[in-house]
């Protein structure tokens, strides 16, 4: 691979520096035959991140001019993001917005060929004139500007015509970043807006409530490029704020080596205990999805050096593959960066984003508390040893070498609770600070070009997560325009008969099954759309509604029969990917009821909670997520048979509800068992199953 393509390849040259050093100071992984297990090359990443990522199939320039110009508008791209962030230079936001859309799609059209054909090192003819039309677009608003707001509603042909050229941009980069799923999703809602006996393009009723009056082809591209509501609405405006610079955050902390701190201190932490490197894997994967966001780049990067180790171990394929993608997927849903959905929520919701972080942070816990918890008491069943101390590194030499570049991390929280900024400023400073703190030491210190290898990759991994938003902001407008999303919430509740239970369960359905087919912000985008009012309705709070909407979307990433996370983690493994998925939904059980448990009891959330109460909820719920580890294990000390784990079940669903008697129930059951095991196991008597 050569060095332009490991520049643009986010899961090679930066991923092999974070945790290249920690695998060679591994022990040489096996095959069940005793051979030695190559690591995965750059190729064999580069090649599952395509096939089950359809993002990181980008070009790469053979010709030296073209790829010179391409990594100078990028660097043009992420400069004016950290300009407009700095609050130096701010324009209009329709300017604004208009201009990061531009900038997104040029990159789009460069990266992503049109089909799988096309060739993958030069940019086709076609694809310059879809750059230079992709410019005009924000030409004609900075030139014309205060006349197209002033025409909002009422656009003349030339404003019609932009919006269509738009629309169609959008599109046609939407189907080759993301694929077919969003686009067509785009495109029924757009048929939708046209329907309508009264002044509809497409005279066609639309039966039931879902009918509305319709809308002219002028109006609705109106309502897409003159405001914002449509393809420039709050997705496009977090796109280009928050998100890009958190991503320009987590490439700066990979380039100076946070994945190899991330690595090396939970081999210092977990690595010597009972299934010690799938407790590494766990929160290897964690912390860096935390940063990343990109569940299944996540899974390629940690789970190449990971997954050799856990398989020598004694763990099989699709467990292996299975603790790789649910650790993965659960770090963006752990504060303090959550991603990028997490600043959509806040933005929807109109609250801080530090609010949020707070909401999130005890549901986060308790996932991976039930992750770990049934890799504890698979290790215990299976009689496994963690790695020989000898064979890890040293938590003192770890934190010599790399524990300042946990002092950015800590600054970041600094900023966004206590500081008074915006968060745009905190992510803006952090980064600054990053770089600085990155210095004191000549192993994370960056040099010119590291950093500007950094400034490009932000905004290449940025075009995916912008482009979904673009496209969602159709969505979202027609929504908005038509009342659809009103009428959503009162079919729902209609199906649900006011029952909260079933809403819930009809709301995690449909979450997943768009998650099964969209990236997971847009996934989050729209169901919150269409079916967090219902649950607002039902009297939840918001936040809890999102919360619920957010992490079914996430867990979409696991559940087959398409769970993009666990095939990836298969194909590393070597294991079946239908069995890798149901491995991934049965470790990550705990998760799949937690939402089920803060819409039940919102003091899980911390709203409106004191600290004593928060501690004991948390507590409670921890003690309910050991329980289900219990139940889907089988092993506490000993063999649990079939009666305890029902037994086990039952406690953990008392434990849902937030009230004391129920409370006082479970815990009670949790410690019969317990005590009940463990007289057990020190009498060696196993019950019949």
């Amino acid at each position: 691979m050569s060095e332009e393509e490991k520049r643009q390849d986010p899961a090679s040259e930066k991923d092999a520096d974070a945790f290249g050093d920690a695998a060679l100071a591994s022990p040489e992984p096996a095959n069940a035959d005793g051979k030695p297990e190559a690591e995965l090359t750059d190729a064999k990443k580069q090649e599952l991140l395509e096939k089950f990522d359809k993002e990181s199939k980008t070009r790469t320039f053979v010709s030296p001019m073209v790829a010179r110009v391409y990594k100078i508008f990028a660097i043009a791209v992420t400069l004016y993001h950290l300009v407009f962030a700095s609050g130096f230079w701010m324009p209009e936001t329709l300017k604004h917005r208009s201009l990061h859309v531009s900038m997104i799609l040029i990159l789009a059209f460069a990266m992503y060929p049109a089909t799988k054909k096309a060739s993958r090192k030069v940019i086709a003819w076609y694809d310059y004139i879809l750059m230079a039309l992709s410019a005009a677009v924000p030409l004609y608003m900075w030139l014309d500007y205060f006349n197209i707001i002033n025409r909002a509603g009422k656009p003349n042909s030339m404003d019609v015509i932009i919006g269509t050229l738009l629309t169609l941009l959008v599109l046609e980069a939407t189907r080759r970043v993301c694929g077919l799923a969003l686009p067509i999703l785009g495109l029924i809602f757009i048929a939708y807006s046209l329907m309508g006996t009264k002044q509809g393009l497409i005279p066609i009723d639309i039966p039931g409530i879902f009918l509305h009056r319709g809308y002219t082809w002028q109006k609705l591209m109106s309502h897409f490029f003159a405001n914002t509501e449509g393809i420039y609405g709050s997705s496009v405006n977090v796109a280009s704020t928050y998100i890009f610079l958190f991503i320009a955050f987590g490439e700066i902390m990979n380039k100076c080596g946070m994945g190899k701190f991330f690595n090396d201190i939970a081999n210092a932490l977990a690595g010597g205990s009972k299934g010690g490197p799938a407790k590494v894997a766990v929160v290897a994967s964690g912390l860096l999805g935390m940063i990343n966001g990109a569940a299944v780049a996540v899974v390629v990067t940690t789970g190449s050096f990971t997954i050799p180790l856990m398989k020598k171990t004694g763990y099989d394929n699709e467990f292996s593959g299975a603790i790789v993608a649910t650790g993965s997927v659960g770090g963006q849903l752990m504060p303090p960066v959550m991603g990028a959905a997490a600043f959509i929520m806040a933005e929807t919701l109109g609250i801080k984003y530090s609010t949020l972080l707070v909401s999130a942070i005890i549901p986060a816990v308790i996932y991976y508390i039930g992750i770990l918890l049934q890799i504890q008491m698979r290790a215990e069943k299976m009689g496994m040893q963690g790695t020989p101390k000898d064979q890890l590194p040293k938590i003192g030499e770890v934190m010599k070498e790399y524990g300042h570049l946990a002092i950015p991390l800590i600054f970041l929280v600094y900023m966004l609770f206590f500081s008074g900024k915006t968060v745009i400023m905190a992510a803006f400073y952090t980064i600054i600070f990053t770089i600085v703190v990155a210095e004191l030491r000549p192993n994370t210190r960056m040099s010119l070009d590291d950093i500007i290898d950094a400034m490009v990759a932000s905004a290449k991994s940025t075009v995916s997560v912008a482009i979904a938003c673009a496209c969602v902001g159709i969505i979202v407008g027609v929504s908005s325009i038509t009342g659809f999303a009103l009428n959503m919430a009162s079919t729902i509740i209609q199906i649900g008969g006011q029952n909260l239970m079933f809403t819930l369960m009809f709301t995690m359905v449909t979450c997943m099954i768009l998650g099964m087919g969209l990236p997971s912000i847009p996934s989050y985008i729209i169901t919150s759309t269409i079916a967090a009012p219902a649950l607002v309705t039902l009297g939840i709070p918001p936040i809890a509604a999102h919360m619920f909407c957010f992490y079914f979307a996430m867990f979409a990433n696991l559940t087959p029969p398409v769970a993009l996370a666990a095939f990836a983690a298969a194909g590393i493994a070597g294991g079946s990917p239908m069995k890798t998925g149901w491995a991934s939904v049965k470790l990550a059980l705990a998760g799949f009821i937690l939402p089920y448990m803060f819409v039940y009891n919102t003091e899980l959330l911390l709203l409106d909670t004191p600290i004593a109460r928060g501690i004991q909820v948390a507590i409670t719920a921890a003690v309910g997520v050991f329980l289900i580890s219990v139940a889907v294990e089988g092993f506490l000390f000993q063999k649990v048979n079939v009666a305890l784990r029902i037994l086990c079940f039952v406690g953990a669903y008392l434990l849902i509800d937030s009230g004391l008697i129920t409370d006082i129930i479970g815990i009670a059951i949790c410690a019969a068992i317990v005590i009940l095991q463990k007289t057990l196991a020190k009498k060696n008597v196993t019950m019949v199953t």
